[in-house]
């Protein structure tokens, strides 16, 4: 019996390899206004960086925050064809800035697809930023990497990674719900 559970729990452990590091997370304000912000898509998938933004925001919402602004669609200008530069990314800061915004959610997807080969495992690598909108700072940063078995979603993949990602902010961005 003990075999057996040693065995489920090996083959759990297992089943969506992953390599994440996540700072500490800083001190915020409380109520703070937050806004998630354009990620940058470093992939060759066509908007995998709004589908992470979308998981990020819902994440973020899920677990309480309902201070939580989203850039206007005039900011990001993201096509099929055209990634997002850095020139968006800069008016985005601006928005925040202008839109009385606190702390803004960032960051880029540097994988997002199913592996080549038989099994086509779905894998998904994120970094995070949560920066000081007025000054711009990085406060705090994670990054990670998962797959996943070979009917696994990727979307859910990127979900448990991003969960993970977020979980040392998540408890500040819900007290954004309190006012």
């Amino acid at each position: 019996m003990r075999l057996l559970t040693l065995l489920l729990t090996l083959l759990a452990l297992l089943a969506g390899c992953s390599t994440v590091d996540v700072g500490r997370a800083p001190v915020l304000a409380p109520n703070a206004q937050w806004a998630v912000l354009p990620f940058a898509n470093h992939t060759e998938t066509p908007q995998a960086g709004l589908r992470a933004e979308a998981i990020a925001e819902n994440l973020l919402r899920s677990q309480g925050a309902t201070r939580l602004k989203r850039y206007p669609a005039s900011v990001a200008t993201e096509t099929l064809f055209e990634p997002m530069d850095r020139k968006q990314a800069d008016a985005a800061l601006a928005w925040a800035r202008g839109a009385g915004v606190r702390y803004a959610l960032t960051g880029s997807v540097d994988e997002w697809r199913y592996k080549v080969g038989v099994d086509g495992e779905p894998a998904a690598g994120i970094t995070l930023q949560l920066i000081d909108v007025a000054s711009g700072d990085v406060l705090w940063a994670s990054t990670g990497g998962a797959t996943g078995w070979s009917r696994e979603a990727l979307s859910a993949v990127a979900q448990k990674l991003m969960r993970r990602l977020l979980a040392p902010i998540v408890p500040a961005a819900g007290q954004a719900s309190a006012s």
